[in-house]
């Protein structure tokens, strides 16, 4: 006999409404643009909530997407992520292709975030990255990944927690359009079995868990951006390291805020030693801005240097022509995201808010000019580049 009815799917998604509720988190609660991103904010979650609780198992573990220019949560435009389900009571190998991205890292954990009511269970982060593993001639990686490393095992060996559900892999790229993302492939080692058929309390529940999604992200998410301005307001870097994952990597986050006819100048001296930086900028509500078809972020690869060393960007609504132009894509506020990697300085850049038709005068005198021309040949190849890489 059938336990439900036609009428009750609408119901298992109820739970979509504590996403609608974050609205009063955001910083303009009575705006109705704010509203409508985040119904699209909600939506955005929601389709990527179906591959975490639907396209694979700890038992029968495969890549899914995770981040990239569709689902936009605050991901790294420099990185492609993937997530696979996994845990502690198995072994698992990864192998495949290493490629040339600038970096390849894998971290396990406790939970993912929109996964868990209380984020903080999330923890038990384990990272390896390619300092930590070796390559063959051939390009070829074989990482084994279990609690505990099997007496005798000669190869190459990353731990996991006991309490591990998860996999995330970083494909960092730094030169969009020359770098060879990686093939990578992940194995479960213990005999589990065929993948069995959802019995439909388990495709109910599941549905209920995709619609606490959206809420959870959220309300993590907002939390995160709105300390920010909360400790230091607007136009003001405040560096921190995050627990658990990227433990090499220390963040610089802000909170901006221009008028139309305004810019953003951000000034920092560089690193001596910097194997991977970036900067980007991210809309109020944690998604990285449009990085495909706008310049929202540069890399140390993209970046160009001012005279005497320093790195200059200047964040404008209209195209200012100079260099390391970053486009809020119409928004008036919103997030800066920056990375410093495995450096040996980490500076805190500054921000300095001035009229546009002033910019010039606060900038070194040697700024080139960047022609309309030039920089819709620079957007071109932002999109091939981007286009080109394995996305999903």
């Amino acid at each position: 006999m059938r336990t439900d009815t036609k009428n009750g799917f609408f119901p298992l998604l109820a739970d979509l409404q504590t996403a609608l509720d974050e609205i009063d988190n955001t910083w303009q609660p009575d705006d109705e643009a704010y509203h409508a991103d985040v119904y699209r904010q909600t939506m955005m979650s929601l389709s990527y909530s179906y591959f975490a609780y639907f396209h694979a198992t700890p038992e029968h573990p495969d890549w899914a997407p995770l981040w990239n220019p569709v689902f936009t949560l605050q991901p790294n435009p420099d990185d492609i992520y993937l997530y696979s389900p996994i845990s502690g009571k198995y072994c698992y190998r990864v192998s495949g292709k290493r490629g040339t991205v600038k970096i390849l890292s894998f971290t396990t954990q406790r939970h993912m975030s929109g996964m868990i009511d209380d984020i903080s269970q999330i923890g038990g982060h384990n990272e390896i990255d390619d300092s930590d593993f070796s390559v063959d001639e051939f390009g070829n990686i074989d990482i084994l990944f279990s609690v505990e490393k099997p007496s005798g095992y000669a190869g190459d060996w990353a731990p996991i927690d006991p309490g591990a559900t998860g996999m995330m892999v970083r494909l960092r790229s730094y030169d969009w359009l020359n770098e060879i993302d990686p093939k990578l492939a992940i194995t479960c080692l213990d005999p589990v079995g065929p993948k069995a058929r959802l019995t439909p309390s388990e495709i109910r529940d599941r549905i209920k868990e995709m619609a606490k999604f959206p809420g959870r992200k959220t309300k993590s998410y907002y939390r995160l951006q709105n300390g920010v301005k909360d400790r230091v307001g607007f136009n003001v870097f405040e560096p921190i390291r995050m627990q658990g994952a990227l433990a090499k990597q220390v963040y610089w986050p802000a909170c901006f805020q221009l008028n139309d006819d305004e810019a953003l100048i951000i000034e920092t001296e560089l690193p001596q030693k910097r194997p991977y930086w970036n900067i980007q900028l991210n809309d109020p509500y944690f998604n990285a801005l449009e990085y495909v078809y706008r310049n929202s972020s540069i890399n140390g690869h993209t970046a160009v240097v001012s005279e005497g060393g320093k790195f200059r960007a200047v964040i404008s609504l209209t195209d200012p022509g100079v260099p390391n132009w970053l486009d809020p894509a119409g928004y008036n506020e919103g997030g800066i995201y920056g990375r410093w990697f495995d450096c040996d300085s980490n500076p805190t850049p500054i921000i300095k808010r001035v009229p546009l038709t002033e910019l010039r005068q606060h900038l070194p005198t040697s700024t080139p000019v960047i022609s309309p021309e030039q920089r819709a040949e620079e957007l071109q190849l932002r999109v091939q580049a981007c286009q080109m890489r394995k996305r999903w």
